[in-house]
């Protein structure tokens, strides 16, 4: 297999579009050489910041042989459509979460780029923090003996921060609000540490910012496990903060931003610190990708992992506007 960088062509000119390409810079092992969004000054920039050539279209980058992989940062609406015709040109695609707005987009783009032949990642960075890995660790060796509980929390302050032209902060653009942009992150951690989803019960509510989605979001989550776990999303706090705790029958993880990572065994009656070094997740999830493509290993997330996880935010949507428990396979049926 060749160890040569892989050429990446980057589609969606934004400010999640130079975190991605800050991360190629400083990876080494893929190489920026082609850009592309509607705005000629905004590709033109990005291609004089990341000494690429800008594209005239995404279809001109597409037919550039010499590209054989797109990073995807559109908006979420057009995930599809430019993922198909990525894939049906051979490219394989590094695709920004969450895979789609609705299920059925997100088995479409699943399918098209299976049938292609092509490499599908999606970006879900959060789940390879160090702290998150120690404790999968823990939990895989039996550590924790049964899972029971977790609890987790994504706040960050947006006000007077927001561009409510943005299809971020949009409910057309962005459905479920603060839940489907942020919240997506720890609904990943938590079925990875804690295991998959089988209902959610949610509320939302629109607090703070001004426009028309929620600001403020809460889940219960029933895991197939019959372990429970919250989690509260907002974009209405005072502060940034992340939180996740997870309580097993022998051991307690309990992590948040500021004291980091400590660990409670049964019987003890002091959390230990566990020192976590940082790793650059981004770096991590590109290079996994590019190896990917190369034939070296697999994605950690791929499209059917994607559309699932994405099934858990839509049930808790759909709980919070018809009072109900919904459970994830009436979603991955009807969504």
């Amino acid at each position: 297999m060749s160890s040569a960088p892989l050429r990446v062509g980057c589609l969606g000119m934004g400010w999640w579009s130079d975190v991605l390409a800050d991360a190629v810079v400083r990876s080494g092992k893929i190489q920026i050489v082609s850009c592309y969004t509607r705005s000629e000054d905004k590709r033109n920039a990005f291609a004089k910041k990341y000494g690429c050539t800008a594209a005239p279209t995404y279809e001109a980058m597409l037919a550039d042989k010499s590209i054989e992989a797109i990073i995807n940062t559109t908006p979420n609406d057009v995930h599809l459509p430019s993922t198909k015709a990525a894939a049906e040109a051979g490219k394989h695609v590094f695709l920004d979460k969450p895979i789609a707005n609705n299920v059925s987009d997100g088995r479409a783009i699943t399918e098209v780029c299976k049938k292609a032949g092509v490499v599908l990642a999606l970006g879900y960075q959060r789940r390879r923090e160090s702290h998150f890995r120690y404790v999968k660790k823990q939990i895989d060796a039996g550590a924790f003996g049964r899972l029971v509980n977790a609890e987790a929390n994504i706040s960050r302050d947006r006000l007077g921060k927001i561009d409510l032209n943005s299809w971020r902060y949009q409910a057309a653009g962005m459905p479920g609000g603060v839940m489907l942009q942020i919240g997506i992150h720890y609904i990943d951690v938590l079925e990875y540490l804690v295991g998959p989803v089988k209902a959610v019960s949610g509320r939302l509510a629109q607090l703070v910012l001004p426009g028309d989605n929620p600001d403020v979001a809460s889940l219960i989550l029933e895991h197939e496990n019959g372990a429970l776990s919250t989690l509260n999303a907002s974009y209405a706090s005072a502060s940034e903060y992340y939180l996740m705790n997870v309580y097993g029958k022998e051991a307690t993880a309990f992590y948040d931003m500021h004291s980091g990572l400590r660990m409670l065994k049964r019987g003890e009656t002091k959390a230990v610190a566990v020192p976590c070094d940082d790793n650059d997740t981004f770096i991590e999830e590109l290079e996994e990708f590019a190896n990917a493509v190369r034939g070296n290993s697999r994605p950690e997330v791929g499209g059917e992992f994607a559309t699932t996880s994405l099934a858990v935010i839509r049930a808790g949507v759909r709980s919070a506007r018809e009072g109900r428990r919904v459970e994830v396979a009436e979603i991955l049926k009807t969504d």
